[in-house]
């Protein structure tokens, strides 16, 4: 029987950027499925703050060059690649120059969100979908982590749903408690329409905000995982209320099996 393959996309990811609850998740998590027996791939934005050399990126010259267009403009898309020697796995990262080489990550000294986060994250998953069908790596379980995943779920569920790579993929998403006060611009919805995917499916993001970003993920997940302890309430009330698959909050000795589980339970089905 082959393995179960799970690509996990990651907000946040140790030692890349500082340890947090999401970052923690995003290092150990793989580590902990693949050891196991799974097989898994690991992608996370090349934000502008990750030293490069100290981590030893590299770009992976056979993946990068492909332009993906949003909002009318061509964005070249990089990717590189570093290991994490003590888990014996590598980590992927996105990465383009007009929106990753600033040295913040997602958020303004002040909490407010980058005024293009919007195509920022549109950008990162395209690009994770893109560079896994570059590398021909059919997923059985796709794990996001974070709202910055959000459109994750929607374009593998509508774009790439007919891609033999991912016909049968189950999506897992991860709400954490990561919400900032600001709203994305008002086009979101607009600029995120891309081949298969239609305005009804995006009707969520015309009040585009943290709020609306997670719900599509919910809309568009065979799973939802409570991923912090505590939970916009709105959001918790609505991922219960989906019908979708819930696991709430597991703590740091028991989540890997829990996933794990999950994982299995999702592919047999």
């Amino acid at each position: 029987m082959e393995k179960t393959k799970v690509l996990f996309v990651s907000q946040e990811i140790m030692p890349y950027l500082p340890e947090s609850e999401m970052s923690k998740v995003g290092r150990y998590l793989p580590q902990g499925i693949q050891e196991k027996g799974k097989e898994i791939r690991t992608f996370m934005p090349r934000y502008g703050c990750i030293n490069e050399r100290r981590n030893q990126l590299h770009e992976v010259i056979r993946l990068s060059g492909m332009n993906l267009i949003i909002d009318d403009t061509d964005h070249p898309l990089i990717i590189k690649v570093a290991s994490i020697q003590a888990a014996r796995m590598q980590v992927y990262f996105i990465d383009n120059d007009d929106y990753f080489h600033r040295k913040k990550v997602l958020l303004e000294d002040d909490g407010q969100a980058f005024a293009d986060n919007d195509e920022r994250a549109i950008f990162f998953a395209r690009g994770v979908l893109e560079t896994v069908k570059k590398l021909r790596w059919a997923p059985d379980v796709v794990h996001c982590q974070g709202w910055f995943t959000g459109l994750l779920p929607l374009y593998l569920k509508k774009a790439f749903n007919e891609d033999p790579l991912f016909t049968d993929t189950k999506v897992v998403f991860s709400m954490y408690d990561d919400e900032f006060p600001s709203t994305f611009s008002s086009d979101f919805a607009e600029k995120s329409l891309i081949e298969g995917v239609n305005a009804e499916d995006v009707k969520v993001l015309e009040n585009a905000d943290y709020l609306a970003i997670n719900k599509l993920a919910i809309d568009w997940s065979d799973a939802v995982i409570m991923g912090s302890p505590s939970i916009n309430e709105d959001l918790l009330a609505y991922a219960k209320a989906s019908g979708k698959t819930f696991m709430e909050y597991k703590n740091g000795e028991e989540y890997v099996q829990a996933y794990s589980d999950l994982y299995d339970s999702l592919v047999s089905e």
